[in-house]
């Protein structure tokens, strides 16, 4: 009998182990799981289970470590020679040639590497995956940290092309490298030289079950990957529809100073997607001064709390983009594909905080949803900061979300308006500070940046107009980051959970002090009933119309430095065929717009230079939907841009830009120069095409 009972208790007791195990292995985090989370908006609305805690490893000013120490803003981030090394600890001291080993990270498992970042860094990496002798990877570690699957000979098993507009997004790469011991990253090379880097980590509870990358991954969930990577190429159409029921439209006519309740909803459920058109005289403006307002199970404010257009990622105006989550469509439909949960009710409200009347049209799609104690509500929290003075001396920390509860980060965007008045992104760059992520007891920030546009993912202050699945610039008029300007970052993969609370910071430092700068930012998180931030009601003069300058000149500092500028119009020596077009866009107040009528026509400009020597000349121009395309000669000699290109394109599909084209240097003499712009064609479906002179300037070469 004794006998009997103690075999039944083994066997129980096999069985219970054998079903854990079995249990374990069905929850396993591999390289599959993680590609299917890369898509998975669902699962954002549920507190993480298995659970994680997000941390940063980057390039940092490792001498910042507590708030308002003396070198809390130091910006000594990547470049080479900082003060100390930018790493967690010196391996190696350097040898006479001036190369030393670095640790990058050191981390214990369970966990997962989701984020790799570089600007640009030079040397070498060894990446080691749990406690093998050999490193994984040895070789370059710019290429490593751009697109790290690519070093391995199984990336052929995959769609590549696909895979590099998708997991590699701009200069950051989201491929997954999960770890089930530890994740050991090495640098070999010299802190004299570049070495920008941000490494994001996953790190699970100690009785996850992870299965460690290995380079037969590509091949083993090569399915998953094309089925991921072909999702999001093209989320519109590619995204698999949650459960749902019929689609609810709606439509309002809201006059001046109006509140409407537009829909209404009895949980529990969920808003799987949720698409807003508006019209108005002013849509621009109309976007910034109505207001969204979602409230879920009688929230006392609201979960949402936003001016349309900015709640939708591309402000000021329509600025066309596709991402995982938010896309905007050149027909001025916004969509928002973030799930919205509730249990008893969900209420959507606009406002209309302006003088115009308005027409509003929409639709939301409502699925199934469980509401259970890891269920999340969807908050996006706006606010607006006016009149600010950007500067490198007086660096701010400016709060993106300051939230006390149980949650989940899952999204940043900014919207400026940059007066500074240099007209190139060495000078009127906005963005040179850090983002600053405090989880729960952080004394130091678990999440610690390099520069704002690291955080979205670009570096070096592009004025690019770019969308990926989770970052984006789709407005930054220009020249260089001067007027409005729009980022988004989106945290699928890498949310930030939090079991206490999330305070997560931007710093503000730019190039040069910048009186009148606007800054406007959404901090977009998940988070438990009972969670409390610091959204402060938005007020009337958060909502004003915003314009740039009047009449504005470019300055010649910075990047700019030792130059004159001349004003198209100004140096014209024939106005047919011309007309001048006023708008605070322009340097001067106007722009000059030249009609060719076909291929072959030419502008010709005279201007002087006052002393010899090696300089270089710059065109001032628009990008516009009727834009075509022109070569420019100097003194009769065909000028090249600087990237060897003869001609100039100035079509741009939607929306008006300003840029900079730099042209090769050449050696001037002192006097009168000409400057012939030829018109060479333009897209076919544009009838009459213009070109759009701002100004032209020539520099000193040094």
């Amino acid at each position: 009998m004794k006998k009997g009972a103690m075999f039944l208790i083994s066997l129980i007791s096999f069985l219970l182990v054998l079903a854990t195990c079995i249990g374990t292995r069905r929850r396993a985090v591999t390289t599959g799981s993680l590609f299917e989370e890369m898509i998975d908006l669902t699962a954002l609305a549920r507190y993480p289970n298995p659970g994680f805690r997000m941390v940063q490893f980057s390039s940092y000013d490792h001498r910042s470590r507590v708030p308002d120490e003396l070198d809390w803003f130091a910006n000594s981030d990547g470049f080479g020679g900082e003060p100390i090394p930018n790493f967690e600890k010196i391996l190696k001291a350097p040898d006479p040639s001036g190369v030393g080993e670095y640790l990058m990270a050191d981390v214990p498992g369970p966990g997962a590497v989701v984020r790799l970042w570089t600007a640009s860094i030079s040397g070498k990496v060894r990446f080691y995956i749990d406690d093998t002798e050999h490193p994984i990877y040895e070789g370059d570690a710019d290429p490593f940290f751009r697109h790290p699957y690519d070093v391995f000979q199984e990336i052929k098993a995959i769609e590549g092309g696909r895979f590099r507009r998708t997991v590699y997004q701009r200069d950051a790469s989201y491929a997954p490298f999960p770890f089930a011991k530890r994740f050991r990253l090495v640098w070999i090379g010299k802190v004299e030289e570049i070495h920008f880097y941000h490494i994001q980590v996953r790190l699970y509870a100690r009785e996850t079950a992870v299965v460690s990358f290995r380079p037969g991954d590509l091949k083993k969930f090569r399915d998953v990957i094309d089925r991921v990577t072909t999702v999001m190429s093209d989320p519109d159409i590619h995204l698999p529809p949650q459960p749902q029921k019929p689609a609810i439209k709606f439509e309002a006519s809201l006059p001046p100073g109006t509140r409407q309740e537009v829909l209404a909803l009895k949980g529990p459920g969920a808003v799987a997607r949720l698409t807003l058109r508006l019209r108005a005289g002013n849509t621009d403006l109309a976007l910034r001064q109505t207001v969204l307002n979602v409230v879920c199970d009688g929230h006392a404010r609201g979960q949402i709390q936003s001016p349309v257009g900015d709640f939708f990622g591309s402000a000021p105006g329509i600025n066309p983009y596709q991402s995982l989550p938010f896309a905007v469509k050149d027909d001025g439909n916004m969509i928002c594909r973030f799930v919205m949960p509730f249990q008893t009710s969900l209420s959507i409200v606009l406002e209309n905080r302006g003088g115009q009347s308005e027409e509003v049209a929409g639709e939301l799609l409502p699925t199934d949803f469980s509401w259970d104690e890891n269920s999340l509500h969807f908050y996006a929290r706006w606010r607006v900061a006016h009149n600010l003075i950007a500067s490198d001396v007086d660096v701010q920390d400016l709060p993106f979300l300051l939230a006390r509860g149980k949650g989940l980060y899952v999204g940043s965007a900014s919207i400026l308006l940059n007066p500074a008045p240099v007209p190139t992104s060495w000078g009127n760059w906005w963005g040179e500070g850090d983002e600053k992520v405090f989880v729960d007891n952080d004394k130091t920030p678990s999440i610690f940046g390099t520069g704002s546009e690291d955080y979205y993912n670009y570096s070096w202050s592009s004025p690019d107009i770019f969308s990926y699945p989770y970052c984006g610039q789709p407005r930054n008029d220009g020249p260089g980051n001067r007027g409005f300007v729009s980022n988004f970052r989106w945290h699928i993969l890498d949310p930030i959970p939090f079991a206490k609370s999330l305070s997560f910071y931007m710093e503000l430092n730019s190039h040069e002090r910048t009186p009148g700068l606007s800054y406007a930012r959404i901090g977009y998180y998940y988070a438990r009933p009972g969670t409390i931030d610091d959204h402060l009601a938005i007020m009337p003069e958060d909502l004003r119309h915003l314009e740039l300058p009047e009449s504005w000149q470019p300055a010649a500092r910075f990047g700019a430095r030792n130059s004159i500028f001349y004003q198209a119009e100004e140096i014209l020596t024939d106005g047919r065929a011309t007309r001048l077009e006023p708008g605070r866009f322009w340097a001067g107040g106007k722009v000059l717009i030249w009609k060719p009528e076909k291929a072959g026509d030419r502008k010709t400009m005279t201007f002087t230079v006052d002393s010899p020597g090696r300089k270089q000349l710059h065109v001032t121009a628009a990008l516009t939907p009727r834009a075509g395309r022109m070569s420019v000669r100097l003194d009769g000699r065909q000028l090249n841009l600087e990237g060897g290109d003869a001609t100039i394109d100035l079509h741009c599909p939607s929306g008006i830009l300003l840029r900079d084209f730099a042209l090769e240097p050449v050696e001037f003499v002192m006097g009168v120069h000409t400057v012939i712009f030829e018109f060479k064609d333009a897209e076919k479906t544009i009838v009459r095409p213009e070109i759009g002179l701002d100004f032209i300037w020539v520099q000193k070469v040094d």
